[in-house]
């Protein structure tokens, strides 16, 4: 069986577990639980599928597989806006094989979904930081583990996606930083590509069943367009995040986070136009593909400083 093979046996399996114990309605039960996700699930996603152990070489507990296997899972949880600790788990075990000693126990902890952890770029916005057993703070140059620390809450627009104000009490530099700010756009890119297929698939649904005028609205020609340009808008989007997992760099992370976060973004907002006054009560689940665009989009930095980062790497080569 090739890697691709795997790949998309690995997506199978995480959708089918998606679509039996995360529907919308579980979706919904998680985010208002003590820890923002649903712990059972996360349980399955780690003994039956691996999720957290896919970039973990074997000698230290994992799977020993790549940033392409950790992006098929993430991208298939983003899809359902599936909240987990995954992505901050994932960073935290690149964070700590970037160390000059990797700590064994702590990686082992991590791959088995027993600890949880994530990484620092902005203290005050942290990606499961309520919830993390281990933290590592990436500075730009040196990765420093947070040893002992203090979290709270912080009260954000996008309830799908748990963040937390995170302060240090005690700090140990681990090593230098090989970017592990890349590796969090790329990544969260591929999330937002994925929620972004699914709210055209939602929207694109809705119009074959809404009627006015006798006809379903899509069949008229004009949002048929306009839904043609999503897709397409879509699939760009997703060549240039596939490269940025292939080949990791500082510009292809830049060029997926600002294509990603773009993309999103126009298709939830034409979402909700096209489901009409609907898509903006609580009931109905488009509202929350627009809430994770937007705090996507924001998280990490916004688009515009990912442009200027582009800009300084093109200058920086022509020079």
């Amino acid at each position: 069986m090739t890697a691709s093979d795997e790949r998309e046996l690995l997506r199978e399996t995480v959708s089918a577990l998606v679509a039996k114990h995360a529907p919308a309605a579980a979706v919904r039960e998680a985010i208002q639980s003590e820890r923002g996700y649903d712990e059972a699930l996360w349980r399955l996603l780690c003994e039956q599928v691996g999720a957290a152990a896919l970039l973990v070489p074997e000698e230290f507990g994992g799977a020993g597989g790549t940033l392409a296997d950790a992006a098929v899972v993430i991208e298939e949880l983003g899809k359902g806006l599936v909240p987990t600790p995954l992505l901050g788990t994932t960073l935290a075990e690149l964070a700590l094989l970037a160390a000059d000693e990797p700590d064994a126990q702590a990686l082992a902890r991590l791959a088995q979904g027993t600890a949880i952890g994530t990484v620092v770029f902005d203290p005050d916005y942290v990606v499961n930081g309520d919830s993390a057993d281990i933290v590592v703070a990436a500075t730009g140059d040196r990765l420093i583990r947070w040893s002992d620390f203090v979290a709270e809450p912080v009260a954000t627009m996008d309830p799908t996606r748990r963040l937390a104000r995170v302060r240090p009490q005690r700090t140990v530099p681990i090593g230098a930083d090989p970017g592990i700010a890349d590796s969090a756009a790329i990544l969260l890119a591929v999330e937002q590509v994925g929620a972004a297929a699914r709210c055209l698939e939602l929207t694109v649904d809705y119009t074959k069943q809404r009627v006015q005028f006798g006809r379903p609205i899509g069949s008229f020609q004009a949002l048929k367009h306009r839904m043609a340009d999503l897709y397409v808008a879509v699939q760009a989007t997703r060549a240039v995040v596939d490269d940025a997992v292939t080949e990791p760099s500082p510009t292809s992370a830049a060029l997926a986070r600002i294509a990603a976060s773009e993309t999103f973004s126009r298709v939830a907002a034409e979402g909700i136009q096209l489901h009409g006054g609907i898509a903006i009560t609580w009931e109905h689940d488009m509202h929350l593909y627009f809430k994770r665009a937007h705090s996507s989009a924001q998280l990490l930095g916004p688009p515009p400083e990912y442009l200027r980062r582009l800009e300084r790497q093109v200058l920086n080569s022509t020079t």
